[in-house]
């Protein structure tokens, strides 16, 4: 959201920017303007991330610039990338489809793991997005499962979403046995 208010302001410039004292006895006319402007941003962009942080950062960070303030949040706070990517792969492979739960939420329960898996450009085919998806379902599926790898056609996330819901709705009315 911050990122957001920034780049419509035009102010996201100084979380990425360190803004340096300048000597204002020699600076140009251009550069003394620049720091100016670089400072009267910051400040608002200061003000905007204390306004959003709990009490005892606002205590902690109030005597920084926003670059400093992103940085050192980023430090203490952001995720390394590969262990994002490894919480949502272990979450997406060991998944399984609850007792009950309709199938379409399920399968939007499964896209939840595939788009920010596709942000943080991790590289899997559909195949295997298809894979992991029918592992995930319960044994009353296993026709279907049997069904899909027997069919020589290749068939995509969607087209495999649509023969789900179809197939779920054939079994409306069935006995689905428990997985316990």
């Amino acid at each position: 959201m911050l990122l957001i208010t920034l780049q419509f302001e035009e102010k996201e410039y100084v979380l990425e920017k360190e803004l340096n004292e300048i000597d204002k006895i020699t600076a140009t006319p251009e550069g003394l303007a620049e720091y100016m402007t670089h400072c009267n941003d910051a400040t608002k962009v200061s003000c905007i991330m204390l306004a959003t942080m709990t009490p005892e950062l606002q205590r902690f960070y109030k005597d920084y610039w926003p670059y400093e303030m992103n940085k050192d949040l980023m430090e203490k706070y952001h995720k390394v990338p590969h262990q994002g990517r490894y919480e949502i792969v272990i979450s997406f492979i060991t998944s399984k489809m609850k007792d009950g739960e309709i199938v379409t939420s399920h399968l939007q329960h499964m896209q939840q793991y595939v788009d920010p898996l596709l942000k943080l450009n991790v590289n899997f085919n559909e195949e295997l997005a298809i894979d992991i998806i029918l592992h995930s379902l319960p044994r009353c599926y296993d026709q279907f499962i049997m069904t899909c790898h027997l069919n020589k056609e290749e068939t995509t996330l969607s087209q495999l979403q649509s023969l789900l819901r179809t197939a779920d709705s054939g079994m409306k009315g069935k006995s689905i046995p428990s997985l316990i």
